[in-house]
């Protein structure tokens, strides 16, 4: 069976939100998205600042053309623009990603919008693409993407020390978390028992 390109556009819909291909329309609405908590603020994560949202587009649209990332825009249930994510660090010949790049306005951050974000990406991933692994990675300081990261049943793989240098100069411990594809019907009904307790 040939499988499709993991670069492959598309858009997947769900009750809370909707995740479509990154485009520079968009820019506007991710402008007005990252002001709600001034996000870009958090010394732990990388997310783009307004003046820096067309910047940070086309950084993704370009690791798109090159085969190694595949953005979205993250709108919630209303239609409105409420962040980005990717599948990024793609390796097409193991069928390998990683669901990363994430961040989504204030006000719909601990709303069901993001687990049913990641069980479409996952979704897609696994029973699309057949991957045989999804990785996640977050600053081992963000502690608030930790929880969610493990609350979707991710596993913790290990810490890397010192893996990066942020762009304050400190150093970067990341913390890597991943799910199997032996692991993803488990995963799969504990994300859509948690979607069904949040009705």
């Amino acid at each position: 069976m040939t499988l499709p390109a993991i670069t492959a556009p598309l858009t997947l819909s769900g009750q809370h939100g909707r995740l479509e291909p990154l485009s520079p329309a968009h820019e506007n609405g991710l402008i007005e998205a990252v002001n709600d908590g001034q996000l870009w603020r958090l010394w732990y994560t990388a997310i783009p600042s307004p003046e820096g949202m067309a910047a940070e587009i086309a950084r993704r649209l370009t690791l798109h053309a090159a085969g190694s990332m595949l953005p979205f825009t993250v709108f919630d249930a209303g239609g409105r623009i409420a962040g980005m994510t990717t599948f990024m660090n793609i390796d097409a010949t193991h069928r390998r990603v990683e669901i990363g790049s994430t961040w989504y306005r204030r006000d719909v951050q601990r709303t069901p919008l993001n687990t049913e974000c990641k069980l479409m990406l996952l979704t897609h991933a696994f029973e699309t693409l057949g991957c045989i692994a999804v990785e996640f990675r977050t600053h081992r300081f963000n502690t608030a993407s930790r929880r969610a990261i493990e609350r979707l049943g991710a596993q913790l793989d290990g810490i890397l020390r010192a893996h990066q240098r942020a762009s304050d100069g400190t150093l970067r411990d990341t913390a890597v978390y991943s799910i199997t594809a032996a692991e993803w019907p488990t995963v799969r009904t504990h994300l859509g028992f948690q979607l069904e307790r949040s009705r």
